[in-house]
C-alpha cells in the first residue's frame, strides 16, 4: 500500500508543543547508521558543497541516485536543475564533512569533473545530471542520473547516534563476487 501525502494541516493543541516528540523522532532516526556524503555543484555565483547523510541508490538501469536536501539549506534553491556530484567520505575526512556543514576548516581540494565539480581523494563519487526533483516535506528529493563514478579502498565515514563513527572496509567487496 502506498501512503498518500498529508494534505490537511496538523491540528494544533493549545499549550502543547511538538518539540519533545520531534526531538524523539530525530533521535529514533539517528539510530540508523548512515554514510556521510557531500553534494557539490556550481551555483550561479559560486561553488557549493552540502554535507548530507541521506543518500541512496534508486536504479541500476538507468543508474540513478537520490539525495535529500533540507529546504533550509542556503544553497537548496540553487541546486534545482543543476548537475551535481555526490562525494562519499572516507573515515579520515570528518573535517571535510564539518567544513560543508557550517564549520569551515581548510579550503578543500577540488577536482573539475566532466559534469560537476567533485572533491579530491573521496572514498567514492557519483557525477550526476539532474533527473527529477520531488517535494519531500521540509526537504527536496533530488534524483540524479549517474554519468561518471569511481571509488578507492578505505574505511567509510559514518554517522549514528549523533556522532561520527567508522565503517571498516570489508575484506571482500561485493564487486569481487560479480
Amino acid at each position: 500500500m502506498i501512503a498518500k501525502p498529508r494534505t490537511e494541516p496538523v491540528p494544533v493543541v493549545p499549550g502543547r508543543t511538538s518539540a519533545p516528540r520531534d526531538h524523539h523522532f530525530r533521535g529514533s532516526l539517528g539510530r540508523f547508521a548512515t554514510g556521510v556524503a557531500i553534494v557539490t555543484f556550481d551555483g550561479v555565483t559560486k561553488r557549493h558543497g552540502i554535507t548530507v547523510n541521506s543518500f541512496t541508490s534508486v536504479s541500476m538501469d538507468p543508474p540513478l541516485v537520490l539525495v535529500s536536501i533540507a529546504r533550509t539549506t542556503r544553497a537548496h534553491n540553487e541546486l534545482a536543475g543543476r548537475p551535481f556530484t555526490v562525494n562519499i567520505l572516507g573515515a579520515e575526512q570528518r573535517q571535510l564533512a564539518m567544513h560543508f556543514a557550517g564549520r569551515p576548516g581548510p579550503e578543500p581540494r577540488w577536482v573539475e569533473g566532466e559534469t560537476a565539480p567533485r572533491l579530491s581523494s573521496v572514498l567514492a563519487y557519483f557525477e550526476c545530471k539532474p533527473w527529477a526533483a520531488y517535494d519531500g516535506g521540509d526537504h527536496t528529493l533530488y534524483i540524479g542520473e549517474v554519468v561518471d563514478f569511481n571509488y578507492r579502498n578505505g574505511d567509510a565515514l559514518a554517522f549514528a547516534n549523533s556522532t561520527f563513527t567508522t565503517i571498516p572496509e570489508s575484506q571482500l567487496g561485493m564487486e569481487d563476487l560479480l
